[in-house]
């Protein structure tokens, strides 16, 4: 297609600036590229959190099964997997919203409630989807600096409301840097906000502390409380992307006003139905991780490169030359993920694989750090 010459069109001019300093997510590097770039015929991806044991067989099968009606537009409001998740968590259908991963929940939450002249808070190494929600939507950034542990420091960003605050985000565990809040901090922060303030708490990672926390829905306690929860990690359905959030039902039916129709599709309703169905398997996946989880930061820490204790399913590197290493890692078909993004330039974020990829992941480590000390 022949390039259009775009100069003195207004409408472009403005588009320009409109979206000047918008940038979109950067995902972690697919396995593909990486094997064009250095010419490698396999790589091992631990960039992006996903679980690396797949999905349940009971979810494979389902999707299996949906083929036959792909001809048929979804069920716009996930009926079937939205009364299957009001059972497990004991609330009612109207309080809870299926979104395209849990990705986009939190963009339609954020795009409903703030807009020019309104402020959204969030720890300045929280998810960067936060920030990105924020400057799409047109409100302005109030990243808060964290704790010297690359927390939330929940005591700073209470102070960092103002009467222009329409909402707050927190990850708990936090993506990228694994740190953990009790339900005693959240909810002594939770009391402190003005009722109308709709606050965020990203559970993407939930599943791997379920055995260590209280579940959040049971006992936190706030008007604008929107509790959000993914399929894509523990649940290894990030490919179909679906994602939900638990909520007032007045508030959602709001955000609701905002949602594209069937936005969540077939084969992800299914999978996501089945997945809740099989629940042993997917604890006994998170059981794997946490084992794996652990080793790593043994090694890490051995090596003296651990970047701080994780509660999620991936682990911190933190070396003063993280770049190079990633590099090297790359040469060698491994995928890390850099946290540059986030202002963190010496750390890697490493997912936890299966113990044949985590095996890959530390020798090539190991030979890598050799070579940035000699």
């Amino acid at each position: 297609m022949t390039e259009i010459d775009w100069v003195g069109i207004d409408w472009m001019d403005r588009a320009v600036a409109q979206t000047q300093g918008l940038y979109p997510y950067v995902p972690g590097k697919p396995v593909e590229q990486l094997l064009r770039e250095k010419g490698l015929s396999h790589a091992v991806k631990l960039a992006s959190n996903e679980n690396a044991y797949g999905p349940s067989p009971k979810a494979m099968l389902a999707m299996q099964e949906a083929v036959s009606e792909v001809h048929r537009y979804p069920d716009g409001d996930c009926t079937e997997l939205k009364s299957a998740l009001a059972a497990r968590h004991d609330v009612k259908t109207n309080q809870i919203i299926i979104g395209n991963g849990s990705n986009e929940v939190l963009e339609l939450v954020i795009r409903c409630f703030a807009g020019a002249g309104d402020e959204v808070v969030y720890s300045q190494c929280g998810f960067i989807v936060y920030a990105l929600a924020t400057q799409a939507a047109g409100a302005m950034q109030v990243a808060v600096p964290d704790t010297a542990d690359l927390g939330h420091d929940l005591q700073a960003m209470a102070a960092a409301v103002s009467d222009k605050t329409k909402v707050v985000c927190i990850a708990n565990p936090n993506n990228p840097t694994g740190t953990l809040l009790n339900n005693d901090e959240l909810q002594s922060f939770l009391d402190a906000l003005p009722r109308q303030i709709v606050v965020i708490l990203d559970e993407a990672y939930d599943e791997f502390v379920s055995d260590i926390k209280e579940d959040s829905l049971c006992v936190l306690k706030h008007p604008g409380l929107v509790v959000s929860r993914t399929f894509s990690k523990a649940y290894g359905l990030a490919g179909c992307r679906v994602g939900y959030a638990i909520a007032d039902a007045d508030l959602l039916n709001a955000v609701n006003r905002f949602r594209e129709p069937f936005n969540v599709n077939n084969f992800a309703q299914v999978a996501a139905l089945a997945a809740l169905d099989d629940g042993e398997w997917v604890m006994d996946k998170v059981a794997k991780v946490k084992v794996e989880r652990a080793r790593l930061e043994a090694a890490l820490d051995d090596l003296g490169v651990l970047g701080g204790q994780s509660y999620a399913n991936f682990v911190l590197l933190k070396h003063a030359k993280a770049g190079d290493i990633l590099n090297r890692l790359e040469d060698q078909g491994i995928i890390p993920r850099p946290l540059a993004g986030y202002g963190l330039k010496d750390y890697l974020r490493v997912s936890v694989g299966t113990a044949e990829e985590n095996d890959v992941f530390l020798q090539g480590l190991n030979v890598v750090l050799k070579q940035v000390k000699a």
